[in-house]
């Protein structure tokens, strides 16, 4: 535990924060802060911040390398950790200093506010239920891993399929679940409307599962949803709770010495990275120029109904395109080849490369078709980009297992239509249509 504050000094700073998220009429769940230790940063972090998960080997896999990689100092843990629940949950790192506990109090309001009242928080998940919908398919899981007709492995096989495939679900959230005449109506070999975009629910419907292997999907599908919002909002979330931090602690009239380590610690938190995408600089740079030129209650708005996507299209012009030093680049053997800079024209094709490579939009979509014979076929949304043909051969084989038989996936690899076919004994081959 530092030495350098208190826990009643730690509330009385809370305080002051919670004044002001009032006076800027930010509106959030009531929060709670949870001390935590390294040790338990690095297991929030791998068991995505939950205080109860089911048990899956990724998990501990993902522990372990975050441990490795901290130990030798390769990565940091992040200074805080929030759950979009109600009453709204955040871990805070013991180590941090006095000022970094202050600014992250403030980053979680921010994150408080955007989950509370982002329309896609809103549709997919219910806050009020979050703690105890995992508690919940925690619980389960481990049911099946004691049932001594079923066990680890059997569990394990069905959790690592639908890992590989959990974002292949509707992409705009639940749909409307069909009444007993609507079911009776549908064909076993045409895939009804609810489900064409929703490979996950497809399989756990149609494949040759058990009730326990469906509901194993389903607690996986379940989950996905709760972070399908998060994904498609990172750019604007990080860059919300950015903003208000960095708001916050200014009207706060910090001493010299916590305004200097502020700024120090602000600044590493939104600070470009080489060759890749900052989404809390990105984020907080978009915010800060709109709420200077389209004001306060206008940010409020976009923060409700955007997501990354079209907070991008939409916001990413060319001078701030400018501003960020934004580019476009293509790697040609062991050569970096810049193919757009943001001047007349290029600054657009530079905002969609951006917008079509956040949330989902990296995501391959890939739907079921039918069945033929016996064979589920699939199709790949084309959009200009191919499948990884090593990856989708390994994925068609979780599909496989799932479905129970032979499937066929169709997509174009160098301009060609193709289809890469999995057999009952798991062999992936890949055919000219």
């Amino acid at each position: 535990m530092p030495t350098d504050y208190t826990i009643s000094e730690l509330q009385n700073w809370n305080d002051q924060v919670e004044i002001l998220i009032k006076k800027n009429k930010l509106d959030c769940y009531e929060q709670q802060f949870e001390l935590c230790s390294y040790e338990d940063m690095l297991c929030y972090e791998a068991y995505v911040g939950m205080p109860s998960h089911y048990p899956h080997w990724s998990f501990g896999k993902t522990y372990e390398r975050q441990k490795t990689f901290y130990s030798y100092n390769l990565t940091g843990l992040p200074y805080e950790m929030v759950i979009n629940s109600d009453p709204c949950l955040a871990y805070l790192m013991q180590d941090n200093t006095l000022l970094l506990q202050v600014l992250t109090i403030a980053h979680v309001y921010g994150h408080n506010d955007f989950f509370k009242n982002n329309r896609l928080f809103k549709q997919n998940t219910r806050a009020e239920l979050t703690v105890e919908m995992f508690k919940s398919h925690a619980g389960r899981v481990r049911d099946y891993i004691a049932d001594p007709s079923i066990g680890p492995k059997k569990v394990e096989r069905i959790l690592d399929a639908a890992h590989a495939l959990r974002f292949q679900v509707r992409r705009t959230g639940e749909g409307k679940l069909p009444n007993r005449t609507e079911l009776a109506q549908e064909t076993s070999d045409e895939v009804p409307e609810r489900l064409k975009c929703d490979l996950l629910s497809y399989l756990s419907e149609r494949g040759k599962l058990t009730y326990w292997e469906k509901d194993l999907i389903n607690i996986v599908r379940e989950e996905t949803f709760y972070f399908l919002p998060q994904m498609e909002t990172k750019i604007m979330n990080e860059g919300w709770a950015s903003y208000w931090h960095y708001l916050l602690l200014n009207q706060m009239k910090l001493e010299q010495g916590l305004h200097f380590e502020f700024l120090q610690r602000h600044n590493m938190v939104i600070r470009p990275f080489e060759g890749s995408i900052n989404p809390y600089f990105i984020g907080f740079k978009i915010f800060e120029y709109l709420d200077r030129t389209v004001g306060r209650e206008k940010i409020f708005e976009i923060r409700a109904q955007e997501r990354d996507q079209s907070f991008l299209r939409r916001y990413l012009n060319r001078q701030l395109c400018e501003e960020l030093f934004l580019f476009n680049y293509k790697v040609r053997g062991v050569d970096i080849i810049v193919s757009e800079v943001a001047d007349e024209e290029g600054w657009k094709a530079i905002r969609d490369e951006l917008a079509n490579s956040v949330g989902l939009g990296m995501v391959p979509e890939i739907n079921p078709q039918g069945v033929e014979n016996g064979v589920l076929i699939l199709e790949h949304v084309y959009d200009g980009r191919e499948l990884e043909i090593n990856y989708a051969k390994e994925t068609i084989k979780y599909i496989a297992d799932l479905w129970g038989g032979k499937v066929d996936l169709k997509t174009k690899l160098n301009n060609r239509d193709k289809v890469i076919r999995c057999t009952d004994d798991k062999i992936v081959s890949v055919w000219d249509l």
